[in-house]
């Protein structure tokens, strides 16, 4: 096989992490969505609404754990 050496080491690359693109485009959607619900969250807790504890530790470790996927995801 007679590969050029630019193509020979992309196709390397992506074999050694697949989809790489495509993690790190979710990992941001679902910071920011996690990041979206925490706004929201924040806005109806200053109004003087009531908001589940449960749900505010759900979203604040929804978009920690997300950010940390993000975060290790990224090349060296």
């Amino acid at each position: 096989m007679n590969l050029d050496p630019k193509l020979r080491e992309k196709l390397l690359k992506e074999s050694r992490q697949p989809f790489k693109g495509v993690r790190r485009v979710i990992w941001i959607a679902l910071s920011a969505s996690a990041g979206i619900g925490l706004l929201i969250m924040g806005i109806r807790f200053s109004t003087g609404e009531t908001v589940q504890m449960n749900d505010f530790i759900i979203q604040v470790l929804a978009f920690l754990l997300f950010g940390t996927l993000f975060y290790f995801d990224r090349s060296n």
